[in-house]
């Protein structure tokens, strides 16, 4: 049974705050060279009850002890330096200005070795204390992923919050094997550097809780538009694609 979570909206969840409905992902802001972009471009979000996995929830707390901040000012300054806090397994690159409903970004991660993983997320929500995040079709997870900040006796924790599945029968096979550790460990690793920002050495808690033992069989074929995958292909293409490079320009010249 999940244990209770604090109020992160009183002022309630005005339209405002969430994203308006897309058919296709775009991302509008300048991306650098070394950004790949493979698995978000004209993609689709996955469905929030699409996933193949069992369902998880991992809540992953830190306390900002000592620290004199609100949780709207936790909030706001996560939004706008979101990409710092990140451990360096990942690189995030998003929009220059804060968070906000509808933003798209890509996410471009290690793997283990020279694998790398492009996919990326959509923001559905975002308001003084909390943002949410789900992702494209291909995702390692299917679900939604949760930032906040909340008052709990007068000192301010920040919070991350994922209620997911495994995307596909492949990412559910690693989840015991690797997913679930190196998880845990980069959003621990997120809490301590966004403890570190406000002058804190934060211990961030870990609650896991089986919400779904069941897995859903029916979408196994998800696996099709697994982004790791297509990610994989894509590197081991490089070298013809360096290639072909000369005789494409000479054809277009």
């Amino acid at each position: 049974m999940t244990e209770p979570q604090e109020p992160q909206n009183p002022k309630g969840r005005d339209e405002e705050f969430w994203a308006k409905p897309v058919s296709e992902l775009r991302v509008a802001h300048d991306l650098p060279p070394e950004a790949i972009n493979l698995n978000v471009e004209g993609k689709r979000l996955a469905a929030m009850t699409g996933g193949f996995g069992k369902m998880w929830q991992k809540t992953y707390r830190v306390a900002l002890e000592g620290a004199s901040v609100t949780p709207e000012r936790v909030v706001k300054e996560w939004k706008e330096n979101f990409s710092t806090f990140w451990p360096k397994a990942a690189t995030f690159y998003g929009p220059l200005t804060a968070i906000s409903p509808g933003d798209v970004a890509l996410l471009n991660m290690k793997m283990g070795g020279p694998a790398k993983l492009s996919t990326g997320i959509f923001v559905l929500y975002a308001d003084d204390v909390s943002f949410s995040f789900v992702n494209p079709e291909g995702h390692m997870f299917v679900g939604m992923i949760t930032f906040s900040a909340f008052d709990k006796d007068g000192v301010t924790n920040a919070q991350v919050q994922a209620l997911i599945r495994a995307g596909d029968p492949l990412y559910e096979l690693m989840m015991p094997i690797a997913v679930h550790r190196k998880e845990d460990k980069f959003w621990k690793g997120t809490l301590q550097n966004l403890a570190k920002h406000f002058g804190v050495t934060g211990q961030p808690e870990l609650t896991r809780v089986l919400v779904d033992r069941k897995r859903q069989w029916s979408h196994w074929r998800n696996i099709r538009s697994n982004a790791a995958m297509r990610t994989m292909m894509h590197s081991l293409g490089a070298p013809f694609r360096a290639v072909a490079k000369p005789f494409r320009r000479k054809d277009a010249a």
